[in-house]
């Protein structure tokens, strides 16, 4: 396992002071959904493990935060709705795609977390590193990010 604070995601936890697991899996840059692959390689339920995608809203860019299992519904964030560009996303965040992280932000966006989320005593979100996963609880993830939650997911 990596270092604990080896992350700005990790370090944003630790700092808050929040009760968190770091989780490493070998990473598969071919695989059809990263969020899945990580589910079956880390052994639990694919909408425990939530996937971060950064979203072009008109001018603006928003983090949408899901169970890896679920499709984005666009619609639920407008008519000018669509996935950013990798580049966007990469430049935005700080992290590269497969690793990007809803937490420790380059920039902090606007954060919506699928309310799904807040079913389960634990998620799994990015670490901020390609393999490597962070476990805490949903209300501390909608904290730390300043998220609205409500339904996102299709």
């Amino acid at each position: 396992m990596p270092p604990k604070g080896s992350t700005p995601a990790i370090q944003a936890a630790e700092q808050a002071g929040i009760a968190h697991a770091v989780h490493s899996y070998d990473y598969d840059a071919g695989a059809d959904s990263i969020g899945l692959d990580a589910a079956a390689k880390l052994g639990v339920a694919p909408e425990r493990v939530l996937k971060t995608l950064v979203v072009q809203v008109g001018d603006g860019h928003v983090v949408c935060v899901l169970a890896s299992d679920r499709q984005l519904d666009t619609r639920a964030l407008g008519k000018k709705a669509s996935l950013a560009k990798q580049a966007d996303a990469e430049r935005l965040t700080g992290y590269v795609v497969g690793g990007i992280s809803p937490l420790g932000q380059r920039k902090r966006l606007p954060t919506v977390v699928d309310e799904a989320a807040l079913a389960h005593e634990t998620v799994i979100v990015n670490g901020g590193r390609r393999g490597l996963q962070l476990e805490l609880a949903p209300a501390d993830l909608v904290r730390l990010t300043g998220a609205e939650v409500r339904p996102i997911a299709a």
